[in-house]
């Protein structure tokens, strides 16, 4: 059994990243330039230093032209049908070494065969923490979320939210947003983002 650290290895998320950006004849600068990041940060993800949010997998995945799901899988596949096994998925979040207000959340993805969707689906667990602490995201599209267990409490300019087992909440990914568990246990949810064209 792989422990998170070899799974998160195996992904390879930053070596996909440079591979893609050399291949577009980028350098760092230019990227940054494309993607609205920091220069440093995305060295940093290159190299697998930080993992990314999907905020920023979304954004990095726009500007080198594939879709969020080429982070996930080992080739791409052109499928009418897919099915991912709970083996084939890995799950992404805070490394153990780093500040645990970092992302909030780990994911995995829940489908890594089909190469061209409309929808990312993914499994995520949201870590307790305090309101001071969190991180806002936002990028382009939509989001729908079901919680399936423990209670979430969802942030943005429009209000906050508090969400229990199977509340769904849908909502524009544009406006600057956060999650955070504030149950005694991390929580769950299934969250489809629909970034508004096929990633």
């Amino acid at each position: 059994m792989k422990g998170f650290e070899e799974e998160v290895k195996d992904l390879a998320i930053g070596e996909k990243i440079r591979k893609l950006r050399r291949e577009m004849d980028l350098t760092l600068q230019q990227l940054s330039d494309k993607t609205g990041l920091s220069k440093p940060l995305l060295s940093q993800v290159e190299n697998g230093h930080v993992v990314p949010p999907v905020a920023t997998l979304i954004r990095i995945a726009r500007s080198l032209g594939v879709n969020i799901s080429h982070f996930f899988q080992e080739e791409e596949e052109d499928l009418r049908v897919a099915v991912t096994r709970p083996d084939e998925r890995k799950n992404i979040g805070v490394r153990a070494h780093h500040p645990s207000d970092e992302m909030g959340y780990s994911y995995e993805s829940l489908e890594i065969h089909k190469a061209r969707k409309s929808m990312q689906p993914l499994l995520v667990t949201f870590a307790r923490s305090g309101e001071k602490s969190l991180r806002y995201y936002s990028h382009d599209g939509e989001e729908c979320v079901y919680i399936l267990s423990g209670q979430v409490e969802f942030i943005s300019d429009e209000g906050k939210y508090k969400l229990a087992p199977r509340d769904c909440l849908y909502f524009d990914s544009e406006i600057p947003h956060a999650f955070r568990s504030i149950g005694e246990e991390p929580a769950k949810a299934l969250v489809v983002l629909y970034p508004g064209r096929k990633i």
